[in-house]
């Protein structure tokens, strides 16, 4: 298990929280990412992009008034290309959904 503090990079941490998950963990370890929450958007934001990753999210916690904790397990490279390709598509359909109901309430 690797602790990673995030939070001097304000809302800019994304990359850098990919590139530690596919470098510094072997698979199978669990990586526990520190960030600043600022407006609560990167909340959301790091779970989808983790989710994104193929990898899996273990939990995400509040650690204090202004930071926020995620824990993420880093999988095996098959699984996370299956469950990174699961999630992309869900997201595509979400949005082609959105914009048919979006053409349909302008009608």
């Amino acid at each position: 298990m690797k602790r990673y503090d995030l939070r001097e990079l304000k809302d800019n941490f994304y990359d850098r929280m990919v590139e530690l998950i596919d470098k510094g963990l072997a698979v199978d370890e669990v990586g526990i990412f520190l960030f600043e929450v600022g407006d609560f958007s990167s909340i959301q934001k790091s779970a989808d992009v983790i989710r994104a990753t193929g990898n899996e999210l273990m939990n995400s916690l509040k650690f204090n008034e202004v930071d926020w904790t995620v824990v993420v397990k880093k999988l095996k490279e098959e699984i996370r290309v299956e469950r990174s390709e699961a999630f992309l598509a869900k997201e595509a359909e979400a949005l082609a959904m959105k914009e048919i109901a979006e053409e349909e309430k302008a009608e």
